[in-house]
């Protein structure tokens, strides 16, 4: 529950930040006639992101057993590639974030009657393309029960309230810190989901199940049972197994390796000047 609710925020606040800003942009230039086609826009985004997720699901419940492990472990890889490639964008662009998406309305007003439209909707689709991707390879990773359902609600439900506030001015935000911080925990998550991928595939065969020095490096599993409370708590934010195999330890180890520090070596050389930021500054 805890690691689709961090996704669920996190995700959701980069697309209600969006939102907010584009709103506040078009309502600062005295163009509110223009809000009904940008609403069209971001509402397509969300209906097509919302058909994402329930084909993702319709597909695996129609998979046999083994093809249901297959499709896991793939679109965990695939989810996970694209929020480590996402993680890394804001990274770099969060400080400019505001004044991109401020362009691309001014370009608007210049073209056609919906390209207002075609820019929220093309600003919010990625957003929630890869929102449903990652909650389902992490609902997945975490046991897919129905409180990494509710989690991911309640995240979602927290971005859109605090984009509310933002676009109202209640509050401001310091976009790269809020970034910094939540894209820690979302490559503490990934690389759960990636461990998760990595299993998924030894079982059908895809992947080499084969030890190098031995079945499994350790096994916890008579102190920390899988089901437990405090497993559980571990698999739905670490990606914790008492009972990992070589491969998805090291697959583990070495992407928190790897990415971490590069994330925090970007998003610390770019960190702006602590000035907040809001949607209508």
């Amino acid at each position: 529950m805890l690691a689709t609710f961090l996704i669920g925020l996190r995700e959701g606040l980069e697309a209600a930040l969006i939102v907010a800003i584009l709103v506040a942009y078009v309502v600062k230039l005295d163009r509110r006639d223009l809000l009904p086609r940008l609403w069209i826009g971001v509402g397509a985004a969300i209906a097509i992101s919302l058909g994402l997720a329930l084909a993702l699901q319709v597909t695996q419940r129609s998979l046999s057993d083994k093809a249901q492990e297959t499709f896991a472990g793939l679109t965990s890889i695939l989810a996970v590639g694209l929020i480590t490639w996402m993680i890394f964008w804001m990274a770099r662009h969060a400080k400019a974030l505001r004044s991109h998406l401020h362009g691309k309305v001014d370009q608007a007003m210049a073209g056609g009657a919906w390209t207002l439209a075609a820019i929220a909707f093309l600003a919010v689709i990625r957003e929630g393309l890869e929102t449903a991707l990652f909650l389902f390879a992490g609902a997945n990773a975490s046991g897919g029960s129905g409180g990494d359902v509710f989690g991911a609600v309640i995240g979602l439900a927290v971005a859109a309230g605090l984009g509310v506030v933002v676009y109202k001015g209640a509050v401001r935000i310091n976009l790269a810190k809020l970034f910094l911080w939540t894209g820690v925990a979302l490559i503490i998550i990934a690389a759960g989901v990636l461990s998760y991928g990595v299993h998924e595939l030894q079982e059908v065969g895809i992947l080499p199940d084969g030890a190098f020095f031995g079945d499994h490096p350790f096994d916890v599993s008579g102190a920390i049972p899988a089901d437990g409370w405090l497993g559980s708590i571990l698999r739905g934010t670490i990606g914790f197994t008492p009972s990992p195999t070589w491969l998805q330890l090291i697959t583990w180890v070495a992407y928190l390796a790897i990415v971490m520090p590069l994330f925090l070596s970007i998003a610390r050389s770019r960190r702006p000047a602590p000035t907040p930021v809001s949607a209508s500054a």
